[in-house]
């Protein structure tokens, strides 16, 4: 744990703040002006400190929480912190970065990814699909993936975007990780042509779930 207070962290915050960079990131959603590099950084750089990240998460503050999200101790958030937590993650990289740095590797996952599935709350709902996705993976043991295949197609095409993208992820796992259900995963994407415009850099895989599964399979067999 630093020696960093809480008025220290928010001056080297704001000591990296640059108004152009302020101005790019408020087109995608996210209030600050920070590059994410630096505030790399100052994360390695301040070590892992619970007790600060959860001073820097409740200012409300989005490079705060940021910070607060690189330095915290995931494995020390209860079930209804991370809860209140998620529904606290509307910028898009806040909610990015907490669903990949701290509810993927809570000890609570699963438990998180039960209690959030149903919920009425499209970023919950979408938090509850990323877990999904990380289990057709790696763990896919009690899921079952017909009726996941079934809500998928059934509600994909009209859900939010932040729930439509984690559906489409997990789409796109099943269709890699089980070939059992490739075919009817990839009829799934043609039929639904989600996110088949998306996009996509020279160089880079598309999202659209068909070029997903494709790509990913010929790597695995090549």
């Amino acid at each position: 744990m630093s020696d960093m207070t809480l008025d220290q962290a928010l001056g080297e915050l704001a000591a990296l703040e640059d108004p152009k960079m302020r101005a790019a990131n408020e087109k995608r959603g996210d209030d600050h002006g920070i590059n994410l590099s630096r505030m790399r950084a100052l994360a390695k750089k301040i070590k892992t400190d619970q007790p600060l990240a959860l001073e820097l998460w409740s200012t409300g503050e989005t490079a705060a929480r940021l910070l607060a999200l690189l330095i915290c101790r995931p494995r020390a958030f209860s079930a209804d912190e991370l809860d209140a937590m998620i529904r606290e993650t509307d910028p898009p990289k806040v909610n990015d970065w907490f669903v990949n740095y701290v509810a993927k590797k809570s000890p609570l996952a699963e438990q998180m990814r039960v209690r959030w599935f149903d919920d009425a709350d499209p970023t919950v709902a979408a938090a509850a699909w990323s877990l999904t996705s990380v289990r057709i993976a790696k763990d896919a043991e009690g899921l079952d993936l017909d009726h996941l295949l079934d809500l998928i197609e059934a509600q994909m095409k009209d859900a939010p975007k932040r729930p439509q993208w984690s559906m489409n992820e997990a789409l796109a796992q099943i269709g890699i990780h089980h070939p059992t259900l490739r075919l009817r995963a990839l009829a799934i994407g043609e039929r639904l042509q989600v996110l088949a415009d998306y996009p996509t850099a020279p160089g880079c895989t598309s999202p659209f779930a068909p070029i997903w599964i494709g790509e990913m399979v010929r790597r695995q067999a090549g």
